[in-house]
């Protein structure tokens, strides 16, 4: 893979990045907006004509519409939202070749990806387990990045 290839795949990485960081925003707002009695009806107009009794998914949903309590539904959006924001700032920084963007995207990521493990031992999300190899793979972006613009070397 030449080092153009490398780099444009970095670029498409991070605006992907920057795209699911816009997106938790946008999520983190409307479940803070969204009070759990409507997240609950929403979930169950959403499943009622597909419900079978075998349905894991709409069985699933139902069961955690109801079960989400306040304080969880409070979590949740705290989450989306910082996690967002964060994000979209090492986007822009990366995006504008900061030179510190490198290193706190680098932090920030693996703090990010040992937490979505953890989360994994918890609930076995395939969602999580790519996520989190999507993250190793910018990581290892980044990581390329850096060093060829500590070493001066051209990158396109």
């Amino acid at each position: 893979m030449t080092e153009k290839s490398i780099h444009r795949l970095f670029e498409v990485s991070i605006w992907l990045k920057g795209l699911h960081s816009l997106i938790e925003i946008a999520g983190g707002i409307l479940i803070a907006l969204v009070s759990t009695s409507d997240i609950t009806s929403f979930v169950k107009a959403l499943t009622e004509d597909q419900l079978i009794p075998n349905d894991l998914i709409a069985n699933y949903l139902l069961r955690s519409a109801s079960e989400l309590s306040i304080a969880t539904k409070s979590f949740a959006a705290f989450y989306l939202l910082s996690h967002g924001v964060v994000k979209v700032f090492l986007v822009a920084g990366l995006l504008r070749d900061k030179a510190w963007a490198y290193p706190a995207s680098l932090v920030t990521l693996s703090l990010f990806i040992a937490y979505q493990i953890y989360r994994f031992t918890l609930t076995h999300s395939i969602a999580l387990i790519l996520l989190t190899l999507f993250d190793l793979l910018v990581i290892w972006l980044i990581l390329h990045e850096y060093r060829l613009i500590r070493l001066h070397l051209p990158r396109r």
